[in-house]
């Protein structure tokens, strides 16, 4: 057997994601020291409580409190413990302690992440987070090494599995939202309050962190424009069924050209919302649970990254994968590699953004309707594509209403929206029932 060097590893946090970790770490202790050139002792596991109930047939001895302790002697700090505090404390203490850190904490990276890198820089730890975006999807690494030669343009990622797996459903089975909920709390799918995932919290919080390696920009989350999903109803489905496309939510992290208010003429764009994606396009066949992240740069064209975006053991995956890194890097010596936020792009409201749209709007059940809504796109510089008049809802003549649906050319995003006001407040406009932006053509 090789003598290979120790290396004492804290595990913080003993959760689906903490306990699948530690197992690992104990179940193939042997081949990871092999992968990494290190023995992986793992230290101990801090937790709240001694005697939460646990699923999970840890040694007994491995579980303390005292997390300070555990991380001064340490050499690789694992957060799995995730929300702001203590987390954030933990992971600063274990970097002044010059151990790395290993984290899944997407929402203490969306907020927190400038103080915790500048930390590390400051003393040539590492801090690794392939967990925090996308699971088990290989997505940081590819952004912070493989494509740091290259001009990412775009990403257009689904990250978000709850989400996914309602609008999946109600898209195949043309079911409504509150149903799929439901079930989506019974399978374990969503939370019992589901705010963070429906509303695209959970969401934006992951386009922050991939925007930022992505453009080698800080972004700080309150940038990031957020819709959820709670509007889309069975009609909206339908009609984008028969339109050609599915509804998914995406984050979407863009290069603005053009920018006359930018010294390179160049800013970004990070927003999350429900859109219309063709069906021809990679992302509209992510189903279920599933994650998938499409990034698009100018040397290396579209990349596609897809897979479990959740889930204990695959969480683990990742989770280990940056602890390997980590060893790696101790054996190696030499200080830590840090973040490239140099670029210092500015990150712009969500009305620059230009895209194409899809309009549903109730009106009235008249001729000439139609010439006015027309008129009232094109006073505010936005184009028809297409028009269908889908449905007519009353019985009699002065009740009746017609649905139009209404996809335009490329606008922009603050063009549409004052233009939307508009027809909302117009005579012929019963109300508006939904606007969706159209992305991935």
């Amino acid at each position: 057997m090789t003598d290979y060097r120790l290396l004492r590893v804290a595990l913080l946090g003993a959760g689906a994601v903490g306990s699948q970790v530690a197992a690992l770490l104990l179940k193939h202790a042997d081949e990871l020291a092999d992968r990494a050139g290190a023995r992986l002792q793992l230290a101990g596991i801090a937790v709240r409580s001694l005697d939460a109930p646990r699923d999970t047939e840890l040694p007994r001895e491995l579980f303390t409190t005292d997390a300070a302790s555990l991380i001064a002697s340490s050499d690789i700090v694992i957060e799995l413990i995730g929300g702001i505090e203590p987390a954030r404390e933990h992971i600063l203490s274990a970097i002044g302690s010059g151990a790395d850190v290993v984290t899944a904490n997407k929402a203490l990276l969306a907020t927190h992440g400038p103080e915790i890198f500048e930390a590390a820089d400051r003393v040539g730890a590492s801090v690794y987070y392939e967990a925090a975006a996308a699971g088990a999807i290989p997505i940081i690494r590819p952004l912070r090494d493989s494509l740091a030669g290259d001009r990412v343009r775009r990403i257009m990622g689904i990250v978000n599995g709850t989400t996914n797996y309602i609008l999946d459903r109600m898209d195949t089975e043309g079911a409504e939202f509150s149903d799929v909920l439901a079930d989506a709390q019974r399978l374990g799918y969503a939370e019992a309050d589901p705010t963070a995932d429906v509303e695209g919290y959970d969401a934006a919080q992951k386009a922050a962190i991939l925007a930022s390696l992505a453009f080698h920009t800080a972004v700080p989350l309150e940038a990031v424009h957020r819709e959820g999903i709670t509007a889309i109803d069975k009609s909206i489905m339908d009609a984008a069924r028969h339109a050609g496309y599915v509804v998914k939510l995406l984050a979407v992290c863009e290069r603005l050209d053009g920018q006359d208010d930018s010294p390179t003429g160049e800013a970004i764009s990070v927003r999350v919302y429900p859109a219309l994606v063709p069906r021809s396009h990679p992302l509209a066949s992510v189903h279920g649970a599933n994650n998938a992240v499409f990034v698009e740069a100018e040397a290396a064209g579209p990349l596609m990254f897809y897979g479990a975006g959740a889930g204990g053991v695959q969480t683990a995956s990742a989770v280990l994968g940056d602890v390997v890194s980590a060893a790696r890097r101790h054996i190696a010596g030499g200080v830590g590699v840090g973040e490239s936020t140099r670029a210092n792009l500015p990150v712009v409201e969500v009305g620059r953004v230009v895209t194409r749209y899809q309009i549903t709007l109730e009106v009235v059940d008249q001729p000439g309707v139609l010439s006015t809504v027309a008129g009232l796109l094109s006073d505010g510089h936005v184009s028809i594509a297409t028009v269908e008049q889908t449905t007519t809802i009353g019985e009699s003549d002065a009740a009746a209403t017609a649905r139009l649906v209404i996809g335009t050319h490329k606008a922009k995003e603050q063009d549409l929206s004052a233009t939307v006001e508009r027809l909302a407040a117009s005579e012929v406009v019963a109300r508006v029932v939904s606007v969706l932006r159209v992305e991935g053509n």
